[in-house]
Formats: structure tokens, C-alpha cells, sequence
């Protein structure tokens, strides 16, 4: 099973970039950020016609966020995070899908730093640790997949000071994204990729797709429940590079489908070995 995320900057405009990744990728189930759009204006028609069904929870302008499978449609459990009923950006949604339970997340930016949107990050961090902890006392296969809006080490931005006042790379930030690993997730593309230097990431300006300087802001975290059937992570950057782009490329993990037993022709059935 093919697991993405994608942080498409605006859905309706990547359209064709959109659709012609989900043809070459064959992704089955796809995370999407940034949708900027309402409810409304969702595609979901040209979605639907490439073979997949969909969630979401759309805003006038920015944020929003969706699911989309090719199997079984998806079963939504939440269109928010829990814990600040005053919280009204979208920037959550959760469903079950084929056993598995798929939280897409979009942490906010938190800039200008310090300040309000700063504060907002952080508190938004401590709902989702908690929401976290409580699905992994579930003990359910669980991935927690989107745009975290955090380079969690130094070995995720480029080399470089430019970014030093920026909210993604803040001691702040960072340990609360250490933190929240730490309750017993797994970051799927960095324990594959210990050591490399894998952006998701790569801002317009100055030229820093053509100069491969990014950052690495989109993650997968992983509950016990599922970590062992990772099999590969990675990055498809090439879509970066496409005319009219998002911003991010997809990231995507690789995760082995459980066994089901095997029916038999008579009366019982009897377990596939």
C-alpha cells in the first residue's frame, strides 16, 4: 500500500499537476494540504473521475485539507483537532480507511516569530501530542501524515542562516516535534534515511528548486501499530520541478498489507501462512 502527502498549494490551480501525478504515482492513499478553497469548490468530480473517492474540509482562502482513496472510501472520525473549540481553520481531518487510521495534518506556519501565530503554532503542537498520545493507546495502525511546518534537524534545511529567524527551524518548534515523536511514533522517511539530506520543500525565491535548497516539512509519523510493515519512504521531487508546481513535492511511504486468512472451499477456513 502506497501511503502520500502532498501539500498542493491551492488545489483548483495545481489541478493538472495534481492529476497527472496521481496517474503516474498510483498513490492509494493521498494526505492533501493547502487546499484554499471552500467546500465547494472542491473538485471533487475530476477527482472521482481518476479513480479516486474523497474527504475534506476546505477554507475561503487558505488552509483546508482532504483524504483521497482509491479503495475503500474513506471513514471520517474527525474534521478537526480536538482541544480548542474556538479553532475553526481547517487544518485536520481524519478517517479510517482498509484498517488503517489516516490523520492529515497541516501544523500552522507560526510567522512572523515571536508572536501571535507563533503562540498559535505551539499550542497548536501541544493539541496534536495529546490527540497523538490518545490514538496510540488505541493500538491501532495509525499514520499521522501532512505538512508539520517544522524542519525537525538541521540535516532537513540546506546549509544555510537565512532561515534562522524562521518559525520552521526554532528550538520551539523543533523540540516540539522531538517531543511528539518521542511518545513512540516513527518518522517514516528519516529511520530508512537516517543520514541523507531529503527535502519536501523549496521556495520559489531565489532560485532554490534550481539550487536544491530545501527543507524537509513534510512527514510521517507512524504508530508501533504499523511501523513494522514500513518497507520504503521517499520523495517525488521530479513533480517539483513541473511547470506551475506547488511549492512541496509528494512524499510518500511504502507499507506491507496484512495477511488475511485464506478461505477455504469446505466449511472452515484455514490461516494463509
Amino acid at each position: 500500500m502506497k501511503i502520500a502527502t502532498f501539500n498542493i498549494n491551492n488545489v483548483n490551480r495545481r489541478l493538472p499537476n495534481l492529476l497527472d501525478w496521481l496517474k503516474t504515482a498510483k498513490p492509494d492513499i493521498v494526505c492533501l494540504q493547502e487546499l484554499k478553497c471552500t467546500d465547494a469548490q472542491f473538485p471533487v468530480e475530476a477527482i472521482r473521475q481518476a479513480g479516486y473517492h474523497a474527504v475534506w474540509r476546505g477554507q475561503r482562502t487558505w488552509n483546508g485539507v482532504a483524504i483521497l482513496s482509491r479503495g475503500s472510501a474513506p471513514v471520517v472520525t474527525r474534521t478537526s483537532l480536538p482541544g480548542d473549540p474556538k479553532d475553526e481553520q481547517a487544518r485536520y481531518i481524519e478517517a479510517a480507511i482498509d484498517g488503517i487510521l489516516i490523520g492529515c495534518v497541516y501544523l500552522p506556519n507560526g510567522n512572523p516569530q515571536p508572536g501571535p501565530k507563533f503562540e498559535y503554532k505551539l499550542a497548536w503542537f501541544r493539541r496534536m501530542s495529546a490527540h497523538a498520545r490518545k490514538l496510540l493507546k488505541a493500538d491501532v495502525p495509525v499514520v499521522l501524515a501532512g505538512d508539520y511546518n517544522v524542519a525537525p534537524t538541521e540535516i532537513d534545511i540546506y546549509p544555510t542562516s537565512s532561515w534562522d529567524d524562521d518559525a520552521l527551524v526554532q528550538p520551539q518548534s523543533r523540540a516540539a516535534y522531538a517531543k511528539l515523536v518521542a511518545q513512540g511514533w516513527t518518522d517514516a522517511i528519516r529511520s530508512l534515511h537516517p543520514d541523507e539530506r531529503i527535502y519536501t520543500f523549496w521556495h520559489y525565491l531565489r532560485h532554490r528548486w534550481q539550487r536544491n535548497a530545501g527543507l524537509r516539512l513534510d512527514h510521517f509519523l507512524l504508530s508501533p501499530a504499523i511501523a513494522s510493515r514500513l518497507r520504503d519512504a521517499g520523495v517525488d521531487r521530479a513533480t517539483r520541478g513541473r511547470e506551475g508546481a506547488s511549492d512541496h513535492a509528494p512524499a510518500w511511504v511504502l507499507i506491507e498489507p496484512t495477511r488475511r486468512p485464506a478461505r477455504s472451499r469446505g466449511k472452515h477456513s484455514q490461516m494463509s501462512k
